[in-house]
Order: structure tokens, then C-alpha cells, then sequence
């Protein structure tokens, strides 16, 4: 479909506001879909969009479809596959806009309701109670704390927080009782559940739990009052083949498929479910065969598993069942019907629900919580969900060993499957402008990441500041890290003391155990590394400075310092340089040397760096590195450029990418392929690129 350069634009409800840019979905005049980014030019403007809901406003507007930019590396959030699971046509950025008109319709109607719910709870109730608030009553959950957020995924209980299938049954049966208790006629309740339900799942933002929940509880109740029986499990599939006709891309959402399968556990384990009438054995059969059917689906797409879920959901599903939830809807009917009432209550409510984040605080630092498994092969997927399936069967017959045998096996394999290679791996990371290396050793004998890219941040004006600031070792690092399965780091070396190579390494620490950590002598009092210090020292791990001759060997793997050659820092020439010797491949890694420091290194081991395979260049490509006479004498078969795309220093330099085409020595750039990933035995060596790989993945899905 053609996007035209100049057209009307309608927001729909689907869209944010954060910093300087409003993102969202919209439709243009010709009835695409896109993914729409508009750049405030002012403070003004901003609050302005911020004043009103958007869903159903008109603008005409002057822009560009614009394609996705790759995704950092095959196990990063792709942009591309987000706008395409919404059936989307591209990204769209606009230049330039101005205000048309408001399309009245049902959508936009409900969207408005939506937007005073937002704004009544941002006025009314307590600032620690808010994204609480938001979250549990419109499915808004863009103020959740994000430290809180991580701490609920390792408790494998982030579904509590987001407006699920069973908080739409407890708030269908909320309202059934109270409508009851009016004197209202059983069968006019039922009526009146069923036209209000689709218009709750509207304001409740419309996820696909949500319309799962809605759909099914409508055909069983709409079946009841034609007096045709309609079984729970044909509901489900009605609903879903109804969901998959309406937005055939709804089934490529990680929340519809987990939903689906989640209530699909539930529905075809009765026998399991009813055998014991305790209601603490109930709760954990309940969370255990969701947890169970899942699990290969979730670490297809997160990497890891928590296995205190099987414990925490037993007490944390009725706290905010029965609890949480209902408290939430009091108070926000108190704060519409009886303000002082609401007050009493936020005085009671607010310190005991701080105490429970203190608890789930407590509760996620316990060691060992979580299994990083690495993304398994569709084929380990497989296995893992008949293994799981055949355990259920055995569980029926009460053949409890045999139905453990069906589940650890496939779980064992998919464990040790990330550890089966026999060649050394060397990944270049795509962290924007930045370095992050990851080297894994023949069968993950050792671990070492050399940087954790990172973010040099300038001053901005409060209103262009984002509510969270984005953390590429917590962003590109770690996922690319969990995703190989890698859940410990044998050595962090951070080559020098730049915000782009160090500023990452707190995060990763906080994710992912870091064995040792290497640094430049003295380059651990600069400033940058402060935080990255102060939790070294708290996580006691051991940090080690090193200069040039320090080496080792890991099996056939040879590791080697070549340089700084004394303990003074003075910045980029004293970067750590490894230099990685591997069967007839050579690969040195020079962090942000530059052209002092890479003659010196010519000067110090000329033997040692002849006829490189693969240069890591100094300094992203900067005009002051790649010096002629270091290239003439290296001669590497491959250089790598680590470098962000369009970045303010315009690295690499135009003379210095000429220099490499003068001399014939072939380069790639992460800014244009993404990451690189090398496949080294010791004669050979296989290069893979994020590009090549999204380009695979589309020839396969046509």
C-alpha cells in the first residue's frame, strides 16, 4: 500500500507520551495502519497532547515512512516484528502536523473514559499508589516502577499486576452480586453483564487476556440464556478462531498465545485440579500446571524461567485477588462517590501496601531464583511441551516418577544444549555508540565480556528527559547474554574508563554473576565508574588491574595483554588491549586506542600482530586511530567497526573507512549489519550478522 507523503492522520488509543516524542498507532486517510513518531518542538505543545485523549483526533499531517531499524541482535526487541504482530504497514514520522478534527465513534468514546480514569487517579490518589491503581483498573501500565517490575518477573508474578482473565471474572462477579443485591432480576443481570463486559475490556485497554476473558464468559452466557449449553473448552476455541479472523497478526503477541495456552492448562486438567479438595494443594496444582504448560513458550521468548513462581503465586494470587484488587476498586469508587472516606482508607491501605513491595522486595533478592536458559531450538520447544503433556498423563494415573522423568529430561537437554559447541564464539554486540564483545569458549568452558557499551549523557531540558532512562548493559547486554544462556560472566574487562565501554557494566552486574573484573591500572577513580565500583565492592567481587604480558590459556585458547605498558592512566591510550589467539586465527581487541598508542603497540609486539584476523578498531573509527602504518603492518582479514547509527561524531571517519578501501581490507560496521557474531574453529571461521539474519527469517516466512 502507497503512504503518501501528505495525508490526515486519526490516533487510535494505542499510543505514549514520553520525554519529546509521542509514539503510537494510527490510521491515515487511505486506511493504513502505522506505527506514528512525532517529535514535540516545544514544552507547550507537549502538555497540550497531554491534556486530551488522542484516540480519534485528526490531523493533517506532512511525513515518512521510515523502515525499522534491525533489532541489536536476534534475541533483542525487534521494532519490525512489534509493528507487523500489530498489523501495522511501517513507521511513519511526521514533520509536521496540524490539528483537523475529532472523529466521534465507540472507540473513541471509550478511550475518553479511559483517559478521565487515568487522570482522576493521577489526581486523587497517593503518589506510591498510583501506577498500582492505573495498572489494576485500565491495564495502564506505562507508571510502574521499573526496579518493582523486574522484581515481579523474577517472583513470576508480573500477570497479577496487568488486568488478566481472572480479575475480569472477579470484576464480572463483583458487579453480578452488587446488581443482585439491587433487586435486579437474575436474568437482567445477565444482560446487563453482557453489554457491559466488551465495553470494560475497552477501557481496560483491550489486551488479548482481557478479550479472552471477556469473549468466552460472553458465549457461555449468551448460550445460557438461549438455553444451549456451550462447554467451556468450545468457548475458548470459538474465541479464538473469532480473535485470529478479526487480526490474524494478534496470534504473533507473546500475551494472546500465553493466555490462550495458560487457560487451555486450566481448562483440560479438571481431573488434576479436582483431586484434593484442599484449597492450598488446589492453588499450587493450579499455578503448577500453567507454570508447567508455558514454561517451553516462555523461554522461547524471555530466556529464563522462575522457579519461585510455583511458591510465590500461591500466596501472592489470593493477596491480589482478594485484596489488592478489590481495594483498588473501593477506593477509586470512594474517590468518585466520598472523598474523605477515600482519605481514611489511603491512610490504612498506603503503609500496608508498602510493606508488601518490601516484602516482594525481599523476596526477588533470594539467590538462584531464576533458570536462564538461553532461547531453545523450536525442536527443544517441542520436546519440552510433549514431555510436559505426557507428565500430565502420568500425573492422572498418579505415576508421579514417571511424569518428573517427562519433565526433567527435555528440561536437562534444553539446559545443556547452549554449552554444545565446539567452536570459540566472539560476538561483536550492536550497543549503538559503544563496545560490548562477548567471547565464549569451546563448550562455555569460560565466559568474557570486554565492555558493556553505554550512554554518553548530556544535559536536556526537564520536559525532553524520559521517564526512564534507557540502559543499554540492561537493554542489549543482558538480553543477548540470556539469550545465549549464559547466566555467569568468568571475566568483565573493562578497557578503559569511557561512559560508551563502562557505563553498561552495573547493569549487566545486576542481572548476570561477574566472577572477577579486570580494569586499566588507575582507571577505576575516574568518575564514570563510581556506581560500577560501589557495587563491586558490595557484591565483593574481585577487580583486578592489568598491564601488558599478563597472559593466560583456557585449553586452546590463548589470552594475552598487550598493552598499557604502566600503571598511569591518561584515557584512551591506555585502554586494556587483548590480543585472543585461537588455532591459526588472531584477534585483537583495542578498545579506544588511538594512533600514539597503536604504534607503540607495533613498537612493543611486532611479531605478535601481523596478519590479524579480526581488528576490533580504535576508537569506533575515529580519525585520530587507524593509523596507515598500524594497518599496513596488521594487516587484518576483517575489521570491525562498533559504531551508533547517525551518531553526533559521524564515527567512523570518512578518511579513515577510505583508508581501509585504499589499502584493500575488507570492514563491517555494527551501526549497517547489527551485531557480528564469529564462529571460529581453529582452521575456519564463519561470520554472522543480525542483518543476514533478519533477511533469513523473512525468506523463510514467505
Amino acid at each position: 500500500m502507497d503512504i503518501p507523503k501528505e495525508t490526515t492522520l486519526t490516533w487510535t488509543d494505542t499510543y505514549t507520551i514520553n520525554g519529546a516524542k509521542l509514539r503510537g498507532f494510527a490510521y491515515l486517510e487511505n486506511g493504513a495502519k502505522v506505527y506514528a513518531v512525532q517529535t514535540f518542538q516545544s514544552e507547550h505543545e507537549k502538555q497540550n497532547y497531554e491534556q486530551i485523549s488522542l484516540s480519534g483526533h485528526t490531523f493533517l499531517v506532512k511525513g515518512n515512512l521510515v523502515p525499522p531499524t534491525l533489532p541489536s541482535h536476534q534475541f533483542a526487541f525487534s521494532m519490525e516484528n512489534y509493528i507487523l504482530s500489530h498489523a501495522a504497514q511501517g513507521i511513519y514520522e511526521i514533520e509536521q502536523s496540524t490539528y483537523k478534527e475529532k472523529k466521534n465513534s465507540l472507540s473513541s468514546l471509550l478511550a475518553e473514559q479511559r483517559f478521565r480514569v487515568k487522570k482522576h487517579i493521577e489526581a486523587t490518589f497517593p503518589n506510591s499508589l498510583i501506577a498500582e491503581a492505573q495498572a489494576l483498573i485500565i491495564g495502564e501500565q506505562e507508571n510502574v516502577d521499573q526496579e518493582l517490575n523486574r522484581a515481579y518477573q523474577k517472583l513470576g508474578i508480573t500477570h497479577l499486576f496487568a488486568i488478566s482473565g481472572l480479575h475480569v471474572a472477579l470484576v464480572s462477579l463483583l458487579v453480578f452480586e452488587l446488581l443482585l443485591r439491587l433487586h435486579i432480576r437474575r436474568e437482567h443481570a445477565t444482560i446487563i453483564i453482557i453489554i457491559a463486559l466488551p465495553l470494560y475490556a475497552c477501557i481496560a485497554g483491550g489486551a488479548p487476556s482481557v478479550w479472552r476473558s471477556v469473549t468466552v464468559v460472553e458465549m457461555i452466557m449468551i448460550s445460557k440464556i438461549l438455553s444451549k449449553k456451550l462447554s467451556i473448552d468450545d468457548a475458548l476455541s470459538l474465541s479464538f478462531i473469532a480473535l485470529v479472523l478479526y487480526q490474524p497478526s494478534i496470534i504473533f503477541q507473546i500475551g494472546f498465545q500465553l493466555s490462550y495456552l495458560a487457560t487451555v492448562a486450566l481448562v483440560f486438567s479438571n481431573v488434576i485440579l479436582q483431586s484434593t479438595q484442599s484449597a492450598l494443594f488446589q492453588s499450587f496444582y493450579i499455578t503448577s500446571v500453567c507454570q508447567l504448560l508455558v514454561y517451553p513458550l516462555l523461554i522461547y521468548h524471555f530466556f529464563e524461567l522462575s522457579l519461585s513462581s510455583f511458591i510465590a503465586n500461591i500466596v501472592f494470587v489470593p493477596l491480589f485477588s482478594l485484596i489488592i484488587l478489590p481495594v483498588n476498586l473501593v477506593l477509586f469508587v470512594l474517590t468518585l462517590l466520598f472523598k474523605p472516606g477515600a482519605q481514611v482508607l489511603f491512610l490504612i491501605y498506603e503503609p500496608l501496601r508498602g510493606f508488601v513491595a518490601k516484602v516482594i522486595m525481599w523476596c526477588q533478592s533470594i539467590p538462584y531464583q531464576m533458570w536462564v536458559t538461553g532461547r531453545p531450538s523450536v525442536l527443544l520447544c517441542s520436546l519440552a511441551f510433549l514431555g510436559v503433556l505426557c507428565a500430565f498423563v502420568y500425573i492422572e494415573k498418579r505415576k508421579f516418577k514417571m511424569a518428573l522423568i517427562c519433565i526433567l529430561i527435555p528440561a536437562l537437554v534444553i539446559h545443556l544444549a547452549p554449552r554444545m559447541h565446539k567452536d570459540i564464539r566472539i560476538t561483536f554486540l550492536s550497543v549503538g555508540q559503544g563496545d560490548s564483545i562477548v567471547i565464549e569458549l569451546p563448550y562455555r568452558k569460560k565466559v568474557y565480556v570486554v565492555d558493556t557499551g553505554g550512554l554518553l549523557r548530556f544535559e536536556q531540558e526537564k520536559w525532553k528527559q524520559s521517564k526512564t532512562e534507557y540502559e543499554v548493559g540492561r537493554r542489549i547486554v543482558v538480553p543477548y547474554l540470556k539469550g545465549r544462556g549464559i547466566k555467569a560472566v568468568d571475566t568483565m574487562i573493562i578497557t578503559h574508563a569511557d561512559a560508551d565501554h563502562a557505563e553498561g557494566a552495573e547493569e549487566v552486574m545486576e542481572e548476570i554473576k561477574v566472577k572477577e573484573i579486570h580494569v586499566s591500572p588507575n582507571s577505576w577513580e575516574k568518575s564514570v565508574m563510581e556506581d560500577i565500583i560501589a557495587h563491586i565492592k558490595k557484591e565483593k567481587i574481585p577487580l583486578k588491574e592489568k598491564i601488558a604480558d599478563e597472559k593466560w590459556r583456557v585449553g586452546d585458547a590463548y589470552f594475552e595483554y598487550l598493552s598499557p605498558t604502566d600503571t598511569q592512566y591518561d584515557g584512551n591510550n591506555d585502554s586494556l588491549v587483548l590480543l585472543v589467539s585461537f588455532g591459526k586465527h588472531k584477534i585483537l581487541l583495542t578498545g579506544d586506542l588511538e594512533e600514539d598508542g597503536e604504534m607503540q603497540l607495533v613498537k612493543n609486539n611486532e611479531q605478535k600482530i601481523t596478519h590479524l584476523s579480526i581488528l576490533k578498531v580504535g576508537h569506533h573509527g575515529s580519525k585520530t586511530s587507524s593509523a596507515e602504518a598500524f594497518l599496513k603492518h596488521t594487516k587484518p582479514s576483517l575489521s570491525i567497526f562498533s559504531t551508533g547509527l547517525n551518531n553526533r561524531y559521524k564515527h567512523p571517519s570518512k578518511e579513515v573507512v577510505e583508508r581501509f578501501q585504499k589499502l584493500g581490507l575488507p570492514t563491517l560496521n555494527t551501526a549497517e549489519v547489527g551485531s557480528i557474531e564469529l564462529k571460529m574453529t581453529k582452521e575456519n571461521c564463519e561470520i554472522t550478522t543480525t542483518s543476514q539474519l533478519v533477511e533469513m527469517k523473512k525468506a523463510l516466512s514467505k
